[in-house]
């Protein structure tokens, strides 16, 4: 039945692109872009509760796990690795797993989303609890893989999010809290890598960015729990501390290496943490 098919299958609004001129293929797929993010908007409340649980688990030592396929597990993971470096927190309390492993993140695995039963075999070889937190990414709503992963996590009493661009979708049935974002028709039919995927990366980068201040991760509006990983963040950080110590950047810096991070930096020498 056509009614039966996700709205992320919808028929795209233009056609015959293989006739269409550079220009044309760049402005009509930044026309489509330029609604994600107002679908992003329609579902704040949303993302505004799943973010308020996530912070209560977190808070009392949870974790928070991504867990999807494709594009959608490789954007969990994306946003999992960069919550280390950026806010400083230990390796493991933010972790992303996708459908065929590590190996997927580079090349597909074919037919890893089907399998119903993995996603939680996945999961438990991470110990998984009920002080975390999973949330299952699929623009669909409807992959195996993951909607297989948060039916046995509800049965296990473990907290569920989701994330979709499906009204109504199976996923969203299995999840505590769900998120649905209509990003509705791709440029290239069924492409959920376009908007459907940036409407995902926009959401992720809400509820880890949002949980993180509100676990203390920022000061201000300051990453001042950065690692030091490379010279541009050295440099970032010996600003931070020039602008609040007003020491010369010379001493901000060699403070900063010595101390290691923006926070110790600065509550070595005002002799209180941050």
């Amino acid at each position: 039945m056509l009614n039966e098919i996700p709205l992320t299958e919808s028929e795209s609004h233009y056609n015959n692109l293989e006739k269409m001129k550079v220009r044309d293929l760049l402005v009509g797929i930044n026309k489509e872009d330029k609604t994600v993010s107002l679908a992003v908007e329609k579902v704040i409340p949303s993302i505004e509760r799943l973010v308020i649980k996530i912070f209560s688990k977190m808070k009392t030592g949870g974790r928070l796990f991504y867990i999807g396929a494709g594009t959608s597990g490789r954007l969990g993971i994306v946003d999992a690795s960069e919550c280390p470096p950026t806010f400083g927190v230990e390796l493991g309390w933010v972790v992303g797993l996708i459908a065929g492993g590590d190996s997927a993140i580079r090349k597909a695995v074919e037919f890893a989303e089907d399998d119903t039963t993995q996603g939680w075999k996945d999961l438990k070889k991470y110990k998984i609890n009920t002080k975390d937190v999973v949330i299952g990414i699929a623009a669909s709503g409807a992959t195996p893989y993951v909607v297989g992963a948060l039916e046995q996590c509800r049965k296990n009493k473990i907290i569920t999010g989701s994330i979709c661009c499906t009204k109504n979708a199976p996923l969203s049935k299995v999840s505590d809290y769900p998120i649905e974002i209509l990003t509705g028709a791709e440029f290239i039919t069924g492409s959920t890598r376009m908007k459907a995927g940036t409407a995902q990366k926009l959401a992720l980068n809400m509820i880890s960015t949002a949980v993180m201040i509100q676990l203390g991760r920022v000061k201000g509006n300051r990453m001042v729990d950065m690692q030091l990983s490379n010279n541009k963040l050295v440099k970032r950080g010996m600003r931070m501390i020039v602008n609040e110590l007003g020491m010369s950047p010379a001493k901000a810096e060699a403070l900063l290496l010595k101390e290691g991070s923006v926070r110790k930096a600065i509550a070595q020498v005002k002799g209180k943490s941050l």
